[in-house]
């Protein structure tokens, strides 16, 4: 772990317990936990872009709510530069709100349908006391609005977002977002509910972001493409767990884990005559929270699963510098 990270976080776990009566019949009545986060480290540096790449369900959305405290964590620590968030009350943590933020995947549900494009601006400015006129507000809001291109800023001022397109509503919340100048920002899926058309100029939108305001991404996504584009370095989450992690040219090129390969191999050739590649991976994804409690979560659809690998958890180890790999036959290999 650095310790002059950005942000730092050290074994972060989130569990939801399973409702009564659904597993009531395993582990002699003991209570069942789906572990959504389980044991979590990372660090985010200034100005970089980290992905966390998976298969729906996997944990990634639940993890960035946790780490903003939207959800509470079961264990762990969130460090923002030199602060622990998790100690702190929520008034304590208020006045953390501002540097910290997120742009949701779903723009057309992440906006108030009646409010202006204006209203919405001005309602986070006033919140947060940016400005001390409407003269001052006002000019607040045209600068944000230019900055996120929604130029003339004239024409979209008083549009409601009935009357925008997907590409602009995210537009505005991503300005939503950039008005309150935050130190880093998570972006949960925010391309993919829009056009393929549009995608490429909002992930330019928060490049120039990062190099204009130096504000860091952690950019949550399904889509690799979209994440080779965009990040410095990407981790692979499954089943709540980072198993790989590393440079994103490096992930894309010389992936290790075999989960990784298999998300790999299932991006689309782009040539229609092109083979499709035979997965390498088979099994099935565990049906209760207890049959890989004690062993790697990745066992049920690994091709190199071992005896070891049922009876514990192998832990990130580095194999180069800056790339790490969960999984015993890797360590092994070192």
């Amino acid at each position: 772990m650095k310790n002059n990270a950005l942000l730092k976080v050290e074994h972060l776990k989130k569990h939801f317990p399973v409702r009564r009566g659904v597993f009531s019949s395993l582990g002699g009545g003991r209570r069942s936990y789906v572990r959504a986060v389980d044991d979590v480290s990372f660090t985010l540096d200034d100005r970089e872009i980290l992905g966390f790449v998976g298969e729906s369900g996997c944990g990634k959305s639940t993890l960035s709510r946790t780490i903003l405290r939207l959800t509470e964590p079961t264990d762990g620590k969130v460090y923002f530069k030199d602060t622990e968030l998790t100690s702190l009350s929520k008034n304590e943590f208020k006045q953390f709100r501002p540097k910290m933020q997120m742009i949701f995947q779903d723009p057309f549900g992440s906006l108030n349908p009646r409010r202006t494009v204006a209203d919405t601006l001005r309602q986070t400015i006033k919140i947060h006391q940016l400005a001390d006129s409407k003269p001052q507000e006002a000019s607040l809001i045209q600068r944000t609005l230019e900055e996120v291109e929604l130029k003339p800023a004239d024409q979209f001022w008083d549009k409601y977002p009935a009357l925008l397109s997907g590409g602009q509503l995210q537009r505005v919340s991503i300005g939503r977002v950039l008005v309150l100048q935050p130190s880093f920002v998570i972006a949960d899926e925010s391309v993919s509910m829009l056009d393929v058309s549009v995608r490429i100029g909002i992930l330019d939108l928060l490049l120039r972001m990062r190099d204009k305001f130096g504000i860091s991404f952690i950019y949550i996504t399904h889509d690799l493409v979209t994440a080779r584009y965009i990040c410095d370095r990407i981790a692979i989450m499954y089943l709540g767990k980072i198993v790989e992690i590393g440079p994103a040219e490096e992930i894309v090129h010389h992936p290790r884990h075999p989960y990784t390969q298999a998300l790999i191999a299932a991006v689309p050739d782009p040539d229609p005559t092109a083979e499709l590649p035979d997965l390498p991976i088979k099994g099935y994804v565990p049906v209760t929270p207890e049959e890989t409690l004690h062993s790697c979560n990745f066992f049920p659809r690994c091709p190199y699963g071992e005896k070891k690998c049922r009876e514990s958890q192998p832990q990130l180890t580095q194999i180069d510098e800056g790339h790490s790999v969960s999984c015993f036959k890797i360590k092994d290999m070192i």
